[in-house]
């Protein structure tokens, strides 16, 4: 659980150091944290930023890429080929300042409906139905920039 201010007001942001033996340190915890601790606070909504340790350089998304990175090198992927070289392309694009905004929208759409729960309330059937008007829907849009599957 994220910890608190000591107004409550919002909660206060936890800082890892990454050091350039590339060791990672939880000023929290006072110790080295691993990338699977780093996914846990992740997993737990834990409000945190990853700095350069000499230089303060924010290193967050760089952590959480590679954190990714690792999740789909093990076990099944997320992300196929052609989704990925359809995200690379929209680097330098005109849209991209829009993609991000559209990605990031559908993917906290979807964290709001608890995935999980609403499988199981609506039956796997349903669901199904569900994921594949989400990816008709975005194949649709990303159509409209001359981008294919």
């Amino acid at each position: 659980m994220p910890k608190a201010t000591p107004n409550d007001a919002q909660p206060a942001e936890r800082v890892i150091k990454k050091y350039p033996n590339r060791r990672l340190y939880d000023t929290d915890s006072s110790s080295y944290i691993t990338l699977a601790e780093i996914k846990r606070l992740v997993m737990d909504h834990e409000v945190f930023s990853v700095r350069d340790a000499k230089t303060g350089e924010d290193l967050t998304r760089s952590i959480l890429l590679q954190i990714i990175l690792e999740e789909e090198a093990n076990g099944s992927p997320m992300f196929t080929a052609p989704v990925l070289a359809n995200v690379i392309r929209f680097y330098g694009h005109t849209m991209q300042g829009f993609m991000g905004g559209y990605l990031e929208k559908n993917m906290q759409a979807l964290m709001d409906m608890q995935m999980p729960m609403v499988q199981g309330v609506m039956g796997n059937q349903v669901f199904q139905q569900m994921q594949d008007q989400i990816q008709k829907q975005t194949e649709q849009f990303l159509g409209t920039f001359g981008i294919k599957r």
